[in-house]
């Protein structure tokens, strides 16, 4: 098995957070963060590492040139839906029709799924149905940690095959892989430790110790980070509820470095890349 740790780029428009989505208008999306593109490319060929970039679709429509300058520098294009709206709020007939729209936009390349904040829970899970109606590989939604917003504290660490009966936990009938996120255990309670949020308000010593007991047993760490965090100058400073204000903006400005240092200290690739390598493995 290669060990490589895996990175996915969630790529959305500073509006797109479910913390900031209820406390703007219609009126006042100005996309902007589209435009740190370049910046993100060329960091990550400084560190010569691939990821994949869960892309929602809306940004895509708009800037169709997106998807060549993802691929044409080695990187995969994923679906992270059409709007970042939650799948409890999307029916399973729009969720096909999004991702029918998305195939269009990227000729069929999107093999890979997100859902928006994580949202993949046994309510929600006829989405592994409609993925593996139009032929994915894989999804990366389930987060094995309670937290406020998300998170399913008893669902399998390593990769594993989901169904829509099974989303917890391996089913061998299942097509759809699983990279469940990164967590670790802090005075016996799980936590996420593997980006976003996590990644700025955790020390980076955590973060590490994370992905070398990953390492140590075989196992892929599965990493994400928003576009929004690698470019904060084109992030707007939002007059916020407390709550979501510290979620949203705290060390914001460290995300970057924080993430930089990683890159140059471990191994991360895309999860197109790692399925290809270990394509036995499964």
């Amino acid at each position: 098995m290669t060990e490589l740790n895996l990175l996915g780029i969630d790529f959305e428009e500073w509006y797109h957070p479910e913390l900031v989505q209820s406390h703007i208008k219609d009126d006042e999306k100005k996309p902007q963060v589209f435009n740190g593109i370049d910046k993100i490319l060329d960091w990550l060929a400084k560190n010569n590492t691939f990821a994949t970039f869960f892309t929602v679709g809306e940004i895509l429509e708009a800037n169709p040139e997106i998807l060549d300058k993802i691929i044409e520098n080695g990187h995969e294009i994923a679906f992270h839906t059409m709007h970042h709206k939650k799948m409890d709020t999307t029916t399973k007939e729009e969720f096909s029709q999004q991702i029918q729209d998305f195939a269009k936009m990227t000729n069929k390349r999107s093999r890979g799924f997100r859902a928006p904040t994580f949202s993949l829970n046994r309510e929600s899970s006829w989405l592994i149905d409609v993925l593996e109606e139009n032929d994915y590989l894989y999804d990366s939604s389930i987060v094995p940690a309670k937290t406020t917003m998300y998170g399913i504290p008893d669902a399998q660490e390593t990769p594993y095959r989901i169904t829509s009966r099974s989303i917890e936990k391996n089913d061998p009938s299942g097509k759809i892989i699983e990279f469940p996120l990164s967590i670790t255990k802090i005075l016996g309670k799980r936590i996420p430790t593997a980006g976003g949020f996590y990644l700025r308000i955790l020390p980076l010593k955590i973060i590490q110790k994370t992905i070398e007991r990953y390492e140590k047993n075989n196992m892929p760490t599965v990493f994400y980070i928003h576009s929004w965090e690698l470019t904060p100058d084109l992030m707007p400073k939002l007059s916020l509820p407390m709550k979501e204000r510290f979620v949203t903006y705290h060390n914001l400005e460290k995300a970057f470095q924080k993430m930089d240092k990683l890159l140059q200290k471990y191994q991360f690739t895309s999860f197109e890349k790692y399925l290809f390598e270990n394509r036995l493995t499964f």
